[in-house]
This record gives C-alpha cells, sequence and structure tokens, in this order.
C-alpha cells in the first residue's frame, strides 16, 4: 500500500514539473520573445531588479552598459530575442539608411562636452573609435544601411548643399567635381589630426565624388584649363542685320565700342582683343583666395587689363605705324608680353592674347591703301614681264626636248635590232646544241635497254634453274629424313588424309568378317 502511494507522489511530481517547464517555455515564447525584422534593431531599456537593487548606474555623459540601469549602448539586430518585460523596456527602431547621393550627418549625443570653440567630434559610431564627446562627428557616412542608438546619435541626411557667400558658391555634403574642373577647399575649423588649420586649403580635390561635412569643410567647384574672352568692337549694319561696308570694301565700325583710345598723331583707333587665359590646378587656391571665382578674375582682370595694355601701347603709336606690318607686329608683342607678365603676376596663365582687328580712320587708310595699290601694279607689270621671258625659255626648252626625244627614238630603235639579231644568233647555236646532246643521250638509252634485256634474261633462267635444284634436294632430303622412299610416300599418303577422318575397330571371329558388316557403320555414305 506505501509502495502504491510513494509511486503516486512521484507520477504527480514528475507531472508538475513537467507542467512547471511548459509554463516557463510558454512564458518565454509568448511573453519575453521579440521578432526583430530586417533592416530593424532592438533598442533595450533595464529596469533593475524587482526586490534587491544589485544593479549600477552608468557614469554622466554614457548610455548604460550590461548589468546597468538605463538604456543599452549595444542594440540586437535583426532576429528572435528573449527579454523579460518585467525587466526590460524593448522597442524596435529602424535602422538609419543613407541612399545614393546623401550623406548622414550625425551628432553625437553622450559623452563628455567639448572645449569651448569646438564643435566637432572625432570618432565612429561603435567599435574602438566610438565617439565619446559631445557634438557633431567629423566623419560623414555615404550611402548605405547604419544601426545607430537614436539616444546616443542623431542623423542628418543630406544632399548637395549649396552656400552662396557673395559671388561665391560654396558646396558640401554630397560633391560632385567634373571633369575639367578641381574642388578648392575652405575648412571651417582645424583638424589636428591631419595637420589642417582653418581656411583654404593649398591642396584641391581632383575630379570624382566626395561625401563633404558642411560642418567642416566647404567646396569651391573651379573650373581648369583654357577659355577665351574677347572685346569685340560693334560694326554696323543695314535694316537686314547685315554688315555695311565703305568703298574699300573695310567693314564700318560704331564709335566707342571695343577697345578705343587715340594715337599720339590725334587719330581715334578702335580694335578687337582676344584674350586666351586660363588657371591651372596648382593655382586654384590662390584664385579663389584673391579673386573668389573665375568670373571674378574676367571681370576684375581680364577686361580691364586687356583694355588698359591696349590702350597704353597703342597710344605710343601713330595711326599709320598701326597699320604698317612691321610696327603693327612690334604693337601686338608688346601687347602680348605685356599683358602675359601681369597675368602671370596674379597667378593666371595667358595662352595668347591676340590684337585681331585695327579700325583705322578713312583718310589715314585711304592714301595708304593707294600707295600700296600703286606699289601693287608695278609688281604685277614686273611679274608679268618676267612671266613673258620665262614663257619664251619654256617654249625653247620644249623644241630641245622634242629633238633630244626624235634621237633618242632613232638610236633605241637601231640598238632594238641588234639585241634582236644576237638574240636570234644564240637561240639557233642553243638548239644545234640542244640537238646533238638528245641523239647522244638517246644512243645511250638504247645501248641500256639492250643491257637490261641481257640481264634480265641471265636472270630468270637462273632463278628456273635454282628453284628446280632446291625442289628436287628437297624431295631428297625427306626420303633420307624417313629412311626409305616407301617410308616417306606413306607419310604424304597420311599428309593428305583429311582433319575428320574417323576410324573404328571391330573384332570379328573367324570366318564371321563377311557377316558381321551389316553392324559396322560405314565412314562414307553408301550408295543404295
Amino acid at each position: 500500500m506505501s509502495l502504491r502511494r510513494g509511486k503516486s507522489l512521484a507520477a504527480l511530481a514528475f507531472s508538475s514539473l513537467w507542467m512547471l517547464v511548459a509554463l516557463y517555455v510558454g512564458f518565454l515564447w509568448f511573453m519575453c520573445r521579440v521578432y526583430v525584422p530586417d533592416g530593424h534593431s532592438l533598442l533595450l531599456r533595464y529596469k533593475g531588479p524587482l526586490i534587491f537593487n544589485t544593479a549600477g548606474v552608468p557614469e554622466p555623459g554614457r548610455l548604460a552598459r550590461a548589468g546597468e540601469i538605463g538604456v543599452l549602448e549595444e542594440m540586437r539586430g535583426p532576429g528572435r530575442h528573449f527579454y523579460n518585460p518585467v525587466y526590460w523596456e524593448r522597442t524596435i527602431v529602424p535602422d538609419q539608411i543613407v541612399f545614393p547621393g546623401q550623406i548622414a550627418v550625425v551628432t553625437s549625443k553622450v559623452g563628455t562636452p567639448l572645449p569651448a570653440g569646438d564643435f566637432l567630434v572625432d570618432g565612429d559610431l561603435d567599435g574602438d573609435d566610438r565617439a565619446n564627446q559631445k557634438g557633431i562627428l567629423r566623419k560623414v557616412f555615404g550611402p548605405g544601411r547604419y544601426r545607430a542608438n537614436p539616444y546616443a546619435f542623431e542623423f542628418k541626411i543630406v544632399g548637395r548643399e549649396v552656400t552662396n557667400v557673395g559671388r561665391q558658391e560654396k558646396t558640401s555634403g554630397w560633391v560632385e567635381i567634373p571633369t575639367g574642373y578641381v574642388g578648392v577647399v575652405t575648412m571651417q575649423t582645424d583638424n589636428p589630426k591631419m595637420g589642417l588649420a582653418a581656411g583654404t586649403q593649398n591642396d584641391v580635390m581632383q575630379p570624382g565624388l566626395y561625401p563633404v561635412n558642411p560642418k567642416e569643410q566647404q567646396i569651391d567647384i573651379i573650373k581648369v584649363g583654357y577659355r577665351e574672352t574677347s572685346i569685340q568692337v560693334s560694326e554696323q549694319k543695314d535694316s537686314q542685320e547685315r554688315l555695311t561696308y565703305d568703298e574699300h570694301g573695310e567693314p564700318m565700325a560704331i564709335a566707342n565700342t571695343g577697345i578705343n583710345f587715340p594715337s599720339n598723331d590725334g587719330f581715334d583707333i578702335q580694335l578687337d582683343f582676344s584674350a586666351i587665359w586660363g588657371v591651372l590646378p596648382v593655382n586654384a587656391a590662390d584664385i579663389v583666395r584673391t579673386f573668389g571665382n573665375i568670373q571674378a578674375v574676367e571681370e576684375k582682370v581680364i577686361e580691364p587689363q586687356s583694355e588698359s595694355i591696349c590702350r597704353n601701347n597703342g597710344s605710343k603709336m601713330g595711326a599709320v605705324e598701326l597699320l604698317i606690318g612691321e610696327s603693327r607686329e612690334e604693337f601686338q608683342t608688346s601687347v602680348s608680353d605685356e599683358f602675359k607678365a601681369v597675368l602671370a603676376s596674379k597667378n593666371i596663365s595667358l595662352l595668347y592674347g591676340l590684337v585681331r582687328h585695327i579700325y583705322i580712320p578713312k583718310e589715314v587708310r585711304e592714301p595708304i591703301q593707294k600707295g600700296y595699290v600703286a606699289d601693287e601694279l608695278r609688281l604685277t607689270r614686273d611679274e608679268e614681264t618676267k612671266t613673258a621671258r620665262i614663257e619664251a625659255d619654256l617654249r625653247e626648252a620644249e623644241s630641245r626636248v622634242e629633238l633630244e626625244a626624235e634621237r633618242t627614238r632613232v638610236d633605241t630603235d637601231r640598238l632594238r635590232a641588234s639585241v634582236l639579231a644576237e638574240g636570234e644568233k644564240k637561240a639557233k647555236e642553243i638548239e644545234a646544241g640542244t640537238g646533238k646532246l638528245v641523239a647522244a643521250i638517246d644512243r645511250e638509252t638504247a645501248e641500256l635497254d639492250a643491257k637490261k634485256t641481257v640481264l634480265l634474261g641471265r636472270a630468270e633462267s637462273s632463278a628456273k634453274q635454282i628453284s628446280a635444284e632446291a625442289t628436287a634436294d628437297k624431295f631428297r632430303l625427306a626420303v633420307e629424313a624417313f629412311g626409305s622412299p616407301a617410308a616417306f610416300n606413306k607419310w604424304e599418303f597420311a599428309e593428305q588424309l583429311p582433319q575428320d577422318l574417323e576410324l573404328k575397330l571391330f573384332y570379328a571371329g573367324e570366318g564371321t568378317l563377311w557377316t558381321d558388316l551389316d553392324k559396322i557403320q560405314p565412314t562414307l555414305p553408301l550408295k543404295k
């Protein structure tokens, strides 16, 4: 009776244990289980123990770590997690996503305060380089997915940001520097790790894509290489917008356009000027410091210096000197050299400085042009005389050429006939020699054929004789081997018998051979 009662108590205890295990598993699965989907993280806050407060408290400016009360620094990734809701506050938060063409500027909300005047923090979101000060992270984060604790970090997603400072356009965020351009970097603050001080940097950024922290850097995108700037005289047009010309075919200019100045003899001069100039990458930073942008260089340097240099050099010369070739070339050279020196002092490269067209007053240009026309007519008459003389010499030379050609033809015919005769003679001699050689070869061939016939006959008769002797000798040796001709004949007879011949022996008594023959199986079929 007691044994049965003990077994009942054991079964009850075992069932109770299984029930407790089932309740515990059910509590874990249905109450403690938290499923975190892809692209999300689990933010945990530890509430502390219910009875005995043995948990610690994080230091000021820091989130909680394992065993401390408060929001945990580390978040859990996608998957299934089990945390008791009595002790833990569980929050599913989405990951921070930065799309292509964007960057994330992150602010650290925990850590020690920065020194006065500083606002950028060195560090990362996690790992050994995790930021431990409050402020904006110097590092920016490009396209991707980031797991960041919202209590520790604040994300600001930015694209391409443009800030206008006066006439300068400064870019930050997702910066694209196209081909043919460079980026001049302006630091908003010092960067001790890289050894950079605040201000415009000498090193430029080459073409490409760059994530730039707007709080640390601003980029001036400067076009490098050569470009053209022209100051041009406006020409008069008729009612149909066609250019008008004077009686000498010169275009008529509108007064006070282009670069205009008085010559040293009092005439009003106008001219067109073009400058092929540019900025090299090594000088881009100086251009930004000094002028701000390329447009300012054109307006403040190229155009005013073009006018000033052309006026200063042109006013030293007379109107006629500006028209005549050698003195005009001297004017062009002096303007280009001086202009190049001025631009070089400002870190601007000049490829060409061209005085393209000079508009000379009609009262100065007309006498000079008439003089040039008279000179050209005289030169034309001289050239015509030279042409006639040369043409006569040409005709004489042509007659000499024809005479020499006829003489050459006759000599050629004579030489050709002589060569043909000599060739025919050589051909006959070669033909006769060839016939003689052929006859000799034929005779030798006939003699060889005769010798061949004799040798073949002798060889054939010798072969037959040797074969007959060998056959006879074979039979002689065979007879000697068998001991007698009869034995050899028996061997030959046996060799001729068929391979499948069957022999049978039978016994017959005396005088009973003929009576027993009907019981014998014949070797060969018997005809009936």
